[in-house]
């Protein structure tokens, strides 16, 4: 009874909003039936918002509305997300992001430094402005180089040299489906330029030594729930997930984090089991804290330059653990876009392989296209349906946030790591970066919740771990190895039943 009252007054809600529309608003739940609300379009339970406008990704959720002390600290760790800092209140000396919100604009993907243009025709690290990027270089054996540690940090303070910057090239191919329409895809090169020569002998990693692999911001859609998720199920989806016949077998990965081995679930290779907050102030920033405080160019030369030319101090910790646990509960009081069902009266064309046209209503379109989504065999990986634990989750600092708890939500992932194949385009997906037992071929499950939104927060539609995906289109032809099967399927539909696919995803 309690669940069909909470429906009923969203129902409620949605008849009153006044939201922009973008042709699959939220004014289009309000003739949905409760069934119908208590199943996929609450995609994070009591956690789901009903906005499709740019600032989808960035309104906090009712739980936190409703309580006047979260509200507090919600909005502070909010400002302290938007801050943009300078030398004077902790950046640097070298940094990748001055704020949170550089590289997640709105709670989104900033649009990555991989397709910035650079003065010399090729992309990467700009020589101005932000880059919106992580670079990671190891050693081929593994093994971080010590004068820069696991990142290259290509933006620095005034007076202070940055650690390298970054040059992509690209390489086009085109492809085709059977039925003959045209794809391409792009593989970037990368490329260390103006490497900061640390020490007597000014020594710089050589190309032929390294591996260099490049992350762009994720979406902060639904972190909340992440964290709440029930270890316990996503350790039985890791038992059972055994498809021979479609050649997947996803696994967990654990990492030991604050001296306890725990189970990862966020970042690209499921490397970390907390939103790293305290992580990225350190390493994004340079912003010194009580896990992390030490430079992170301690013992470089950057320290000599930045504390003698800026008089720099770098004796004292430069954030406080309540400051950084109010940045996680923003992120954790984020909500949820919940799915958009798509018109029921506008009518849509799309073209047929055999060249003639199919019309239905939008809301069909985007129902024959999450059926395709199932006809690919997606969810074997993209898990529709998902649940929390019932204590909800716990902040970096321990506060315990029950309202993320027993909730059912929709995040279309499995939160596991699965192999993704080394083949398209001679290296596919493989980065060589080994994160915990994840191996450099092998990728977590990026949720899909929000994703169709990313165009309209965030002005563009790069996807993947290093953005080389430049529709959603491309992201699925990127699928290799235990993602081969689902993507030949995807590829051997009508040119029709594809597009009633990609229109699915953007409903999400």
């Amino acid at each position: 009874m309690k669940h069909r009252i909470v429906y009923k007054l969203i129902l409620i809600a949605l008849v009153l909003a006044s939201c922009e529309d973008d042709g699959l608003g939220v004014v289009e739940f309000a003739d949905q039936h409760a069934s119908e609300l208590d199943q996929y379009a609450l995609s994070a339970g009591t956690s789901t918002i009903f906005m499709n406008s740019s600032l989808a990704y960035d309104n906090e959720a009712e739980w936190i509305r409703s309580n006047p002390a979260n509200f507090t600290r919600w909005k502070h760790g909010n400002s302290l997300y938007d801050n943009a800092l300078t030398s004077g209140s902790g950046l640097g000396p070298v940094y990748a992001g001055y704020s949170c919100n550089s590289c997640h604009v709105h709670a989104g993907r900033t649009t990555a430094g991989t397709w910035n243009l650079r003065n010399d025709g090729t992309y990467g690290s700009g020589e101005q402005g932000m880059s919106s990027m992580l670079i990671y270089v190891t050693r081929k054996n593994g093994v971080f180089f010590q004068d820069y540690g696991r990142v290259i940090h290509d933006q620095s303070i005034y007076g202070v040299t940055a650690e390298g910057k970054l040059r992509v090239d690209w390489d086009y191919e085109t492809f085709h489906f059977p039925d003959g329409e045209p794809y391409e895809l792009a593989r970037p090169s990368y490329t260390i330029t103006d490497w900061y020569a640390p020490g007597p002998d000014g020594h710089v990693p050589r190309p032929d030594e390294l591996f260099c692999t490049v992350r762009i911001p994720l979406r902060h859609v639904g972190m909340g729930q992440m964290m709440a998720l029930d270890p316990a199920e996503i350790e039985a989806l890791a038992a059972r997930s055994n498809y021979p016949e479609y050649g997947i077998s996803g696994r967990c990965n654990y990492i030991t984090e604050r001296g306890v081995r725990r189970l990862g679930v966020s970042g690209n290779k499921a490397q970390h089991a907390d939103l790293t907050v305290e992580l990225g102030f350190s390493s994004d920033m340079g912003v010194t804290n009580s896990r992390y405080p030490e430079e992170i160019c301690q013992g470089q030369q950057q320290m000599v330059q930045g504390g003698s030319l800026m008089g720099l101090l770098y004796d004292q910790l430069e954030i406080s653990t309540r400051e950084m646990e109010d940045v996680d509960l923003y992120m954790h009081g984020l909500g949820v876009p919940a799915r958009r069902l798509g018109s029921p009266s506008l009518m849509v064309s799309v073209p047929t392989s055999d060249g003639k046209t199919r019309t239905m209503t939008e809301r069909e379109l985007i129902a024959r296209g999450e059926q395709m989504f199932y006809e690919a065999r997606c969810q074997l990986c993209h898990t529709t349906t998902l649940h929390t634990r019932p204590r909800g989750a716990t902040l970096l600092n321990g506060t315990e946030l029950p309202w993320l708890g027993s909730q059912t939500i929709h995040p279309y992932s499995d939160f596991l790591i699965h192999d993704m194949g080394s083949e398209i385009m001679g290296v596919g997906l493989n980065d060589n970066y080994v994160s915990g037992l994840c191996r450099g071929n092998e990728w977590r499950t990026t949720p899909l919740w929000g994703v169709g939104l990313q165009k309209k927060v965030n002005g563009h539609t790069y996807f993947l771990h290093d953005g080389r995906a430049r529709n959603f289109t491309e992201a699925i032809m990127w699928h290799g190895g235990e993602g081969e099967a689902s993507k030949n399927l995807f590829k051997k539909m009508d040119r029709a039943d594809r597009a009633a696919l990609i229109k699915f995803l953007e409903s999400l």
